[in-house]
């Protein structure tokens, strides 16, 4: 996030403010909404294109006639590039009457997760003038995002924005870092035939990253093929909160990147709400660390598993329920899930290293989550089997993301993420790696010798270099010549000031 870019959306937001809307989650959900406007119109094109390019037929959403609550308009007035032209008066009257409700119904399927969660949408923006003000302003924003070139741009204006959440005291969510998710699911590798879910989901981050992953690597297995692409719009992508204005958001964000019916529900996943078992080949998630729920809440499964009321531990359990048998999971935990000394905490990590297959702990540095949060996490990828089959678990020492480490995270050359993809792609050459390196791999006897222990620090070797310092008669000779050549230097500058 540039200088620039972050004054640019500090300005559009006073513009809320001083028009009234005050509540940060009510600027946010306005301010997605117009992008998710601004997103369809380029969406849209982008779409026609790459039929057009693969001979695919396409029907735009702003066809020539739409009906709007028993009304036909032109198609063409509800696009952003058509509106954002118009007279403030205008303008006002074709997105309040006739654009809005347009993106309310935009799914025909009322039980679809868009549908569910625009029903109760509201357009709060009350004056033309207010409107006209922002349709400008986030014109120069699309602008700027587009002059910088950067793949997630628009991830970033999220994260800025969701950060102003925090810092005006809400109790709000953060996002997990683009760059961390996406390395996720590069680790991950998700294919066409794959079932994805997250628990946790937010604004849907994770999805979003694992759909522009299968259609960058398998672009025409996932929308040429008319199975994979029915999974792909339908079946593939599943996603649980407790905040709808986040799976607002989340559905939005799904659709604008091009998935058409994601399952995204309002669920609690810890509870007997979700009965989800053995449904999904992918779990990505970064849950929420909160501390303890009231037991009377949770889930009874989960409760067999791991008999805690720690969030973080219940959530591992609930992976390992709701993945099929060779399913994966990457999640990232707090570091304490790694060596917790309690029976719950030994507990969970047997069961990942017994009875599953435990493949990965990578620890990350404390200031990933910055600044947001200074909790020092890890990541741990497993493999849903129930008959065990860790071997070797691979371990890496990641110090730094390409960010600065901290508030600001400003962007800077030292970089993990591309060495911890090739490494993981590339296990059987690291069976040989020393443990003073970044990397190495630890037997499953060695973890189980040391109480299903799985911080890295427990079994990381530092190498002490040997100093060799001169004698304390050489050392002090030193101190003394110093001393003498700071006493001349003195002298010489008090006849200088006595000339003056």
């Amino acid at each position: 996030m540039t200088g620039e870019l972050g004054n640019k959306i500090d300005s559009l937001w006073e513009i809320f403010w001083n028009g009234g809307i005050t509540n940060p989650l009510d600027v946010i959900e306005q301010m997605t909404y117009l992008m998710f406007i601004k997103d369809l119109d380029d969406t849209d094109n982008l779409r026609a294109k790459e039929a057009a390019m693969l001979g695919l037929p396409f029907q735009s959403i702003f066809a020539e006639n739409v009906d709007i609550g028993g009304r036909v308009v032109d198609g063409s007035q509800l696009k952003w590039s058509t509106f954002h032209d118009f007279p403030a008066n205008k303008m006002y009257s074709i997105v309040q009457e006739w654009v809005f409700p347009f993106i309310k119904n935009l799914h025909g399927d009322k039980n679809s997760a868009y549908s569910k969660y625009m029903d109760d949408a509201i357009f709060k923006i009350n004056t033309p003038l207010m409107l006209s003000k922002i349709v400008d302003a986030m014109d120069e924003l699309y602008s700027m995002m587009e002059e910088l070139h950067q793949t997630d741009i628009r991830g970033d204006v999220y994260e800025y924005l969701l950060s102003k959440i925090a810092q005006s005291g809400v109790n709000g969510q953060f996002r997990t870092p683009r760059h961390i998710i996406r390395m996720m699911v590069e680790l991950m590798d998700p294919n066409p035939k794959d079932s994805i879910c997250d628990p946790a989901c937010g604004t849907s981050g994770f999805l979003v990253a694992s759909g522009d992953y299968l259609r960058e690597r398998y672009k025409k297995e996932v929308l040429l093929d008319k199975q994979n692409r029915n999974h792909f719009m339908n079946d593939m992508f599943h996603g649980y909160d407790m905040d709808r204005t986040m799976l607002r958001i989340g559905a939005m964000n799904m659709m604008t990147h091009g998935v058409e019916n994601p399952s995204i529900e309002y669920r609690d996943s810890l509870s007997d709400q979700n009965p989800d078992k053995e449904l999904y080949s992918l779990i990505l998630a970064n849950p929420p660390f909160k501390g303890n729920l009231d037991a009377d809440t949770i889930s009874t499964d989960l409760q067999k598993m791991c008999k805690t009321k720690k969030t973080e531990l219940l959530f591992i359990a609930l992976f390992v329920r709701m993945l099929k048998i060779g399913g994966r999971c990457a999640c990232i935990v707090p570091d304490g899930v790694l060596f917790g000394s309690s029976n719950a905490h030994k507990a969970l990590r047997k069961e990942i290293v017994e009875n599953q297959r435990l493949e990965a702990v990578i620890s990350m540095p404390s200031g990933v989550f910055k600044p947001y949060a200074g909790v020092s996490t890890g990541i741990l990828i497993f493999t849903k089997t129930n008959h065990g089959g860790t071997d070797n678990v691979w371990f890496y020492d990641m110090t730094a993301d390409g960010f600065s480490l901290d508030d600001k995270r400003s962007s800077i050359k030292d970089n993990d993420i591309p060495d911890i993809i090739s490494r993981f792609k590339n296990l059987e050459q690291e069976k040989d790696r020393k443990r003073t390196d970044k990397s190495f791999m630890v037997s499953k006897k060695e973890i189980e010798d040391n109480d299903y222990d799985l911080s890295l620090n427990k079994y990381k070797e530092v190498e002490y270099k040997a100093v060799d310092y001169p004698p304390t008669s050489e050392i002090m000779a030193n101190i003394r010549e110093i001393e003498k050549q700071i006493n001349l230097e003195m002298a010489q500058l008090e006849k200088l000031l006595g000339k003056l």
